[in-house]
């Protein structure tokens, strides 16, 4: 990702993108205001780091984010060449600002008076909504993301892997620093949170399944998926691993009303009929999404 725009300045897309930013570190902002930092939750990441630097020097938390993400992003870059673009930069200069400014109004007071449980739940979905539009705007969050992929060029080590290790470190160094064994399981709720509502942001909260079907009555099948369900699917040639013997695989995708219908029909025509059934995260092409509309959002 080069410091340079890829979008044409002012244009529709232009526009959204920035707005996605905005409004997502705004909402980051409104999670670690009045959720996280109020009960020294430490959801890892540079601002983790800042909430335990807070409560130890009275620091402020979004003007140590930044002093942590300026040599980050510097550094990044030396390293693993220009993919910090203009967005990214932007996104965590906003933080910064919105967490100080709310900060600065509120006092850190929390929302939810003594429920960190509660607090760590809906902070991370806060957050977790923030950082999931950042993304979608093509910037990342930098931060402590870019000492994992820094470790990971010299290591070889699976970047996955690394960020979840930097992420635990910090979680750690707040419990070490506030002697609370509860803060890290307030911590990791709060992680566990993030990741779900990112996922759920970047790729929308789907109720199709995706389906393999293997049945001699491959043919009844088939004529029920395309006629009573409008649907299409994808017949795959397979091999018995037993006796060798040929097989059909329909593979296809339906909603949870429509697979209800269709398990009720496959068992009435072949009770030994097999199939798989799998949560279908996103689903792009002909009769869903299209991947053009995808890349437009």
């Amino acid at each position: 990702m080069a410091f340079l725009q890829t979008e044409k300045l002012f244009s529709r897309k232009w526009f959204i993108s920035y707005s996605y930013i905005v409004a997502g570190t705004f909402l980051v902002s409104l999670g670690y205001v009045y959720f996280i930092t109020p009960y020294r939750i430490v959801p890892g990441g540079i601002y983790g780091i800042s909430i335990v630097l807070h409560y130890l020097f009275n620091l402020p938390v979004g003007g140590i984010a930044l002093l942590f993400n300026i040599p980050l992003t510097i550094i990044g870059t030396r390293v693993l060449g220009p993919r910090f673009g203009t967005k990214t930069v932007l996104g965590f200069v906003l933080t910064s600002v919105f967490v100080d400014v709310l900060s600065y109004y509120s006092g850190f007071k929390p929302l939810v008076d003594s429920d960190p449980l509660l607090s760590s739940i809906i902070g991370g979905a806060l957050v977790g909504a923030g950082v999931g539009l950042i993304f979608k705007s093509k910037a990342t969050s930098g931060g402590s993301d870019v000492i994992a992929m820094i470790i990971s060029r010299y290591t070889r080590l699976p970047l996955g892997q690394l960020m979840m290790a930097v992420d635990s470190v910090i979680v750690l160094l707040g419990f070490l620093a506030f002697r609370d064994w509860r803060i890290p399981l307030y911590s990791w709720i709060t992680i566990f949170v993030m990741g779900k509502v990112i996922d759920a942001v970047l790729s929308g909260v789907s109720y199709e399944k995706t389906i393999f079907i293997i049945s001699d009555q491959y043919e009844a099948i088939r004529d029920k998926i395309i006629h009573d369900l409008n649907r299409g699917g994808t017949f795959l040639h397979g091999e018995g691993m037993y006796n060798g013997s040929s097989k059909k695989i329909i593979f296809t995708v339906v909603n949870r009303r429509e697979l209800a219908m269709l398990e009720e029909f496959i068992n009435k025509t072949d009770p030994k009929a097999f199939l798989s059934v799998m949560d279908a995260n996103e689903i792009l092409g002909q009769g869903f999404k299209s991947l053009k509309d995808k890349l437009e959002d």
